[in-house]
């Protein structure tokens, strides 16, 4: 006879427990561990064996021909970037979305994931798409207001506000499957297979089961918009970004106009391209120069900048790189803090520049950030820092003409940085007539190069008189 009993499961990492306790002993997290319905275990499946009485299927061959995917565009050319397929030459360099395939976005709320969204719905639909759309979280008619401050009025989207997965799918039964669906937002889904509130780990995890099936067998492109927590991760189980074939992260300051997308996942492409949006007065713009977005207009240097030439994936994008140093009284403890780039890398900077060329930042807080709120995950951003601290310190400015990249090692060694040509050609594209490599990087034709082999080097070239 079917058993029904509680179980509790931690709406943060998924794990189950026997008993209610205010921390998951998985994921040390507080408060997330709430009380659900376990699943009905019948005399029968708990004796059930798994060895026999299976279907026998035929296995397919590694070396089998396969067709590369053909992509649908978006009518979006960033987006259509961020999912791939424009510089691995699909469906003749054109990117966008893989028929059948699901694609799971998350973003801090506001940040401009809806408006997106209903961007690439409105222009899919003009293009003689089949699109359907459908909200949890707003009623029909806020899509429409917001559809038409976005132009988007006379799109034929098919639009409803729904919750219920079994509604949703029986009503697309009906038809034909569309090129595109909506689902805005998955924590907002509902099973009645299950007991529990939309948002739990076990009505997460079985919409999302059901939404993907019905996208793999009928073809259509499924969305699914994701909420995420304080710390910036999707909510949820992790097994859904574990279902879903790309992951996009949108990302961005809500006091800023510019937004990013990037993949952390895509199984259809690569990872290592990012889409730049600019938030306009009728919806996110595509920004097809982002450096224009990160650099300060100036004619003159200023004490403590930078400009450092990062690639986002095939694509260069110059930033500034902001830094400094203020003295503090002795015996007080100086501050360091970092904005857009990685903490612990600085302090391994300035102990590379304190051991190998002398300079004192003991008794000084340092403070340092990527303008325009772009985060630098590059490790090429090595030397552009270090010249900006030693900028900084010396008050000697750098070259406002000039940009700087390189890697720099332990022993105060600098390295070469990949994809140096395209750097420097972007930089030179700007208006830039100089540069401070390392040592081994090859010339840049249009730009004047100035190597280094050590980063004591680096500071007698910006500091001549030092000592």
């Amino acid at each position: 006879m079917a058993r029904a009993a509680t179980r509790y499961v931690c709406q943060s990492c998924g794990a189950v427990s026997s008993r209610w306790q205010g921390q998951c002993g998985d994921c040390a997290a507080w408060n997330t561990i709430q009380a659900e319905a376990a699943p009905v275990v019948t005399a029968f499946a708990a004796k059930h064996s798994l060895g026999s009485g299976g279907r026998k299927f035929a296995m397919a061959s590694l070396a089998d021909e396969v067709a590369l995917p053909q992509r649908l565009s978006t009518g979006i050319g960033e987006l259509d970037r961020a999912l791939g397929g424009v510089a691995g030459g699909e469906a003749g360099g054109v990117g966008g979305l893989v028929p059948g395939s699901v694609v799971l976005i998350g973003g801090d709320p506001g940040i401009g994931k809806s408006t997106l969204l209903l961007q690439a719905a409105g222009r899919m639909a003009r293009d003689g798409h089949a699109v359907a759309y459908v909200s949890g979280e707003e009623a029909a008619d806020q899509v429409r207001l917001r559809a038409r401050r976005l132009g988007l009025a006379r799109a034929d989207v098919a639009l409803a506000s729904e919750t219920s997965v079994r509604d949703i799918l029986t009503t697309l039964a009906a038809g034909p499957p569309p090129a595109l669906l909506v689902i805005d937002s998955i924590q907002t889904m509902h099973s009645d297979t299950l007991e529990g509130a939309p948002g739990t780990v076990s009505q997460v995890r079985a919409s999302a089961q059901e939404l993907i099936r019905y996208a793999k067998t009928s073809g259509c492109a499924l969305i699914l918009v994701g909420h995420v927590t304080k710390d910036g991760q999707l909510a949820g189980p992790r097994v859904l970004e574990h279902m879903v074939d790309t992951v996009l992260y949108f990302e961005g300051e809500r006091s800023h106009q510019y937004r990013i997308l990037r993949p952390v996942k895509n199984r259809f492409g690569g990872t290592d391209e990012i889409g730049v949006f600019a938030m306009g007065a009728e919806g996110l713009e595509e920004v097809s120069n982002p450096s224009s977005l990160f650099l300060t207009d100036r004619d003159a240097a200023v004490t403590g900048a930078v400009v450092f030439p990062a690639m986002e994936g095939t694509r260069p994008v110059l930033c500034e790189i902001q830094a400094l140093v203020v003295r503090v009284p002795s015996g007080a403890t100086p501050r360091r803090a970092v904005v857009g780039w990685d903490s612990g890398r600085l302090s391994m900077l300035l102990a590379v520049l304190e051991a190998r060329c002398g300079l004192g930042f003991g008794n000084h807080e340092v403070y340092l950030n990527v303008a325009g709120g772009l985060k630098v995950s590059d490790p090429a951003a090595d030397l552009a820092v270090a010249a900006a601290l030693i900028s900084a310190l010396t008050d000697r400015p750098v070259p406002h003409d000039a940009v700087a990249f390189g890697e720099v090692a332990l022993s105060g060694e600098l390295r070469t940085a990949g994809l140096a040509s395209l750097r420097l050609k972007e930089a030179a594209k700007l208006g830039f007539t100089r540069a401070l490599v390392p040592a081994s990087t090859a010339a840049g034709g249009a730009i004047r190069t100035t190597g280094f082999k050590t980063l004591g080097a680096l500071v007698d070239h910006l500091v001549p008189d030092k000592g």
